[in-house]
């Protein structure tokens, strides 16, 4: 099984490479059979990484350990869900597994019927094969998921106990369809500099494959984020950790491409950016792939380093940036701005300052992550940077990002005149001051950040729902419906825009949980004896007893814990620890009782013979508010993703209108 696996991937790099050579010819000689050709071989690579993760997975699940990759990462006694992750849990799988994804995308590419960019399609599937060829090359040559051993150990090592968490069952897999999801859009922008073809033409066709992988890529990065905080046991879920920014950072770049392609369909204007953003967006997700495997940044989300594997990644960056970056300066000319902006007071002036929000932060995360190794270099001494950089950078910018989610809401395009501006922001405004004052009055005076970071977001709520009921108005008073089926209707019949609106929402409560959990929380330490008790806040927690027992590959140590409030109970925990023999590691598993107000979260520090007990007691204000905004967010990507009655032209007519997308 190991050598047909090995002969797949050979096939599989001839197949990449092929077809990548018939796209251009193909295309460049006007050959349709050649072409045509290309599209099959894109099938076939699909069609052989298919069998060749079948053949992984099937060593895996037959607990094949003479292969060096699964006795490093399974073993006899891990549960089916956390073998099947054992597929993608180390370099070798995890390449792989981007390559078939990648192959599966290629795939619906080719055989996709499209009324706009078909002419488009053969130099992009000659992008993405070379991509493909370069995943093959690394597998083939580097990262060989078949490599045996010269023995066969009678069980593997397993799954760092830590990855044993449903969180990292699906955050890795999510993660790395985000990364691969950006091939497409960027292949069909290589393309359409190749072909010249720089109207709107490849922007319709990349959309909704960009907004698929920045759908995946959030939901990879809220798994992520959730992993972190029931998993890790400090109490955080967002550490500016170097993989942590590496996955961010295409995020921002890509929300940014999403506002911005908007712009060139209507106005005509930001042609070089788009360009720019989804080459940069592309680069940044290979970047992260660099930063998992390469070992040149210490991180807890990093794979086992190998700078062979670091090395030829970088190297397919500065590839991938020259080429782009000279197919750019050679087609400058053509892309030209059919317009200007002709009023700071405009929603084109607030979609560009969003966007260079974004790429400032994201320039800010990308210097702080590799300024270690910048410092090495210039001085010899390595200097890390931490929380408060990003924090202190980072915050005034998303604080702005957030305050413009409701200024472009309202605001018209071209030129906003002064009775439009008062017409549409007056009772917002009002609300937001309202809002202002009641939390001023209930104490958020306190922190001065939270209170400005909280009116934003009532601000932005306001304006989108302001939005939302006037149109919902209209519609009624037009067809005779109610509010809630017109605003229903509303959202069907132009779902690209209200998904956009859904987004910003999620962001919103995002904003909400991550500001008040960060300037509300509170910590205390402390050693108890059972029948002891701590109080934190309002929270009494009262250790009761512990438990001890061994399983077959570790020791847990279990507390149970008692939670009241003035006197009346509120419930039981019972956080534990688990020592694995076999690797000398602990674990924690944290208890969590979370409320929309707050998340009372326990940490078992430490244990001694006589049952005394260390606990760590943090009380997280609004992170439930996190997680119910990420999930709207995702919510929001979906509608804005999903096809609207009415097929999009490819070039909408240059005028003022409404806001058509996400």
């Amino acid at each position: 099984m190991t050598d047909i696996g090995y002969v797949l991937l050979v096939v599989a790099l001839i197949a990449a490479v092929y077809s990548a050579i018939a796209f251009v010819i193909g295309r460049r000689q006007g050959k349709p059979a050649l072409v045509e050709s290309g599209r099959n071989a894109v099938l076939a690579v699909c069609g052989l990484l298919t069998l060749c993760v079948a053949a992984l997975l099937y060593l895996i699940l037959t607990h094949s350990f003479q292969v060096e990759y699964i006795a490093s990462y399974s073993s006899r006694g891990l549960p089916l869900t956390y073998l099947l992750s054992s597929l993608w849990a180390g370099n070798e799988g995890s390449v792989l597994f981007w390559a078939w994804v990648l192959s599966i995308l290629a795939a619906i590419m080719v055989v996709q019927k499209r009324d706009v960019g078909a002419d488009l399609v053969p130099y992009a599937g000659a992008v993405t094969m070379l991509t493909e060829t370069f995943f093959l090359v690394l597998l083939l040559f580097v990262a060989n998921p078949f490599r045996l051993l010269p023995f066969t150990p009678p069980d593997g090592n397993g799954l760092n106990p830590l990855l044993q968490n449903p969180g990292m069952f699906f955050h890795p897999p999510f993660l790395l369809g985000g990364y691969v999801g950006f091939t497409i859009p960027f292949a069909f922008a290589v393309s359409a500099l190749l072909s010249n073809r720089l109207g709107d033409e490849w922007l319709v066709v990349v959309r909704r494959w960009t907004l698929v992988a920045w759908i995946m890529l959030s939901i990879g990065n809220l798994f992520g984020g959730w992993w972190a905080y029931v998993e890790l046991g400090w109490g955080g879920y967002f550490a500016w950790d170097p993989v942590e920014n590496a996955s961010f950072m295409p995020w921002l770049t890509a929300t940014a491409f999403l506002h911005s392609m908007m712009m060139q369909r209507r106005r005509g204007i930001l042609k070089v950016w788009n360009i720019v953003l989804i080459v940069a967006t592309f680069a940044l997700s290979i970047l992260g792939t660099f930063l998992t495997r390469s070992g040149v940044l210490n991180s807890v989300h990093s794979f086992a380093s190998s700078p062979l594997l670091g090395s030829m990644y970088l190297g397919f960056i500065a590839v991938t940036l020259f080429g782009s970056l000279y197919l750019l300066y050679l087609r400058f000319p053509d892309l030209r701005s059919e317009a200007e902006m002709e009023s700071l007071v405009s929603r084109e002036s607030t979609f560009l300052l969003n966007n260079l929000l974004l790429v400032g932060a994201t320039f800010a995360i990308l210097l702080g992550t590799f300024f270690p190794i910048i410092s090495e270099a210039v001085r010899g001494v390595k200097v890390s940077v931490g929380p408060p950089f990003f924090n202190w950078v980072n915050g005034p910018i998303f604080l702005a990002v957030v305050l413009l989610a409701g200024v472009c809401t309202l605001i018209g395009w071209r030129r906003a005149s002064l009775k439009n501006l008062r017409h549409n922001f007056l009772w917002p405004g009002i609300a937001g001051v309202v809002l202002a004052a009641l939390l001023f009055a209930l104490g958020v005076r306190r922190h001065p950040v939270a209170l400005l970071a909280f009116t934003a977001c009532g601000f932005v709520v306001f304006t989108i729902v302001s939005e939302l009921l006037r149109a919902a108005g209209a519609r009624h008073r037009i067809r005779g419906e109610n509010i809630l089926k017109a605003s229903w209707g509303l959202v069907t019949a132009n779902r690209p825009r209200y998904g956009g609106y859904l987004v910003h929402i999620g962001v919103v409560l995002m904003a909400i949980g991550i500001v008040g959990s960060q300037a509300f929380n509170v910590e205390r330490e402390a050693t108890l004896k059972p029948g002891e008790s701590v109080t934190v806040n309002r929270y009494v927690v009262t250790y009761d007893s512990h438990d001890e027992y061994q399983t077959q590959n570790k020791s847990t140590y279990t507390a149970a814990l008692t939670v009241s409030n003035g006197g009346h109970f509120l419930t039981r925990l019972a956080p534990q620890k688990y020592f694995y023999a076999d690797t000398q590691q602990t674990v924690t598993e944290v208890a969590i009782r979370s409320t929309w107000a707050e998340d009372l979260y326990v940490i078992p520090v430490g244990t001694q013979d006589d049952g005394t007990a260390t606990f760590k007691v943090i009380v997280n204000p609004l992170v439930k508010w996190l997680w119910t905004g990420g999930t709207i967010l995702v919510l929001g990507g979906v509608v804005a993703f999903w096809p609207n009655r009415r097929k999009a032209a490819p070039a909408p007519a240059r005028a003022q209108g409404e806001h058509d997308g996400t």
